[in-house]
């Protein structure tokens, strides 16, 4: 039975600037709920977001406040292995809330997880690999800076695929950025670009002309979301991949713009879809569609990042692999051990639940009072 739900406010600074066309992230507030069962067990889920308000319409502080007043007070009480039962419940009871659900559907089936001693990913259909080739976002806004990180991350053997965040800057400078990192870098790694919406249909369309014919392997949500037809238009006029990312914000979106061909590949994310079996909905989706697949982040801390990795292992398609940085990000970690990031991929965890344990002292020191 539930006993508990307890939800924290983490300010973690960043290793650098993080500059995307919406906000620019110099400290991360990671959003982490446990879940006591009065078996002693507990469940960790992770509802992150990015910038605020920026990015969309949960932030830190609602997703507190919503979770502490109106959600936990329906969990407490409740039998914690029943997670079909209780998330059928929040979704009648709480409308919208996608982020903070993620975190407590997480929480539930880690603690599950653990009480049945199995990895997360058994609980999702089952591993089918035991690493994840992960991409590093290159988002200083710097030519030079970007290639010389780059240049780090690949001698490290940590890296070899950059996503390039863009969209502050005109159209042709942007390009221009773009392209001076893929010259350096060679075709012996994948560069990728994420517009985050700041492209109108006719500046997508200059863009990516010169972004294909400079060899860019991928272009991630060029248009607004709500812009469903110029994604579509785009994705048929181009051979470059087109990635859905804000726009998917659930399974009945997938089911949408795989009817309408409306993207070439999506970006699975757990908080955005509102939950990991959600997210393995959106995947579903796009298998039977013929849409490729790339696991996404939000920027997430070790929790929310174990966990969208067992479920990304789950995958039986992969192929514009994962995007599972986020703690790399950050200053500081908040797990006894570290996830281990090693030969390009992350490894995904081994042990019970989640497979990671939670440093308390680690917590206290970044927690907002």
């Amino acid at each position: 039975m539930i006993e508990k739900v307890e939800t924290l406010l983490l300010d973690v600074p960043a290793i650098r600037p993080h500059k995307l066309s919406v906000a620019t992230v110099n400290v991360q507030t990671l959003v982490l709920v446990r879940i006591l069962c009065d078996d002693g067990t507990e469940g960790w889920g992770e509802a992150t977001t990015i910038g605020g308000l920026s990015y969309g319409e949960e932030s830190p502080e609602s997703i507190k406040i919503n979770i502490d007043t109106y959600m936990a007070p329906l969990l407490v009480g409740m039998e914690e292995s029943r997670t079909a039962v209780i998330m059928a419940r929040l979704n009648k009871v709480i409308q919208g809330n996608r982020f903070a659900k993620c975190a407590l559907e997480t929480a539930l089936l880690d603690a599950r997880a653990r009480q049945l001693n199995i990895p997360l990913s058994e609980l999702l259909g089952g591993r089918v690999r035991e690493a994840l080739p992960v991409a590093w976002t290159l988002a200083s806004g710097d030519t030079q800076k970007d290639i010389a990180e780059a240049n780090r991350m690949l001698d490290l053997g940590r890296h070899r695929i950059f996503k390039l965040k863009i969209g502050l800057r005109d159209v042709a400078d942007d390009v221009a950025h773009v392209l001076a990192i893929k010259k350096a870098l060679g075709d012996s790694v994948s560069v990728r670009v994420d517009v985050n919406q700041a492209w109108s249909e006719l500046q997508a369309e200059r863009g990516i002309a010169m972004l294909e014919a400079g060899g860019i392997d991928a272009i991630e949500q060029p248009v607004a979301a709500a812009n469903r037809g110029a994604l579509q238009r785009l994705a048929r006029r181009f051979q470059a991949p087109i990635m859905a990312d804000e726009v998917l914000k659930g399974p009945q979106d997938a089911f949408e713009l795989a009817a309408s061909s409306g993207a070439d590949v999506f970006s699975v994310k757990i908080n955005q879809a509102g939950g990991l079996i959600k997210a393995r909905q959106v995947a579903d989706i796009a298998v039977q569609a013929g849409i490729g697949l790339y696991g996404g982040t939000m920027l997430e801390g070790a929790v929310g990042t174990a966990a969208s990795a067992h479920l990304f292992s789950t995958f039986s398609d992969l192929s514009f692999d994962t995007e599972l940085f986020g703690p790399l990000l950050l200053t500081q970690d908040i797990l006894r051990e570290p996830l281990v990031y090693r030969d390009f991929m992350l490894q995904v965890p081994q042990g019970p639940g989640l497979g990671i344990a939670i440093d308390p002292d680690r917590v206290a020191a970044l927690l907002r009072h």
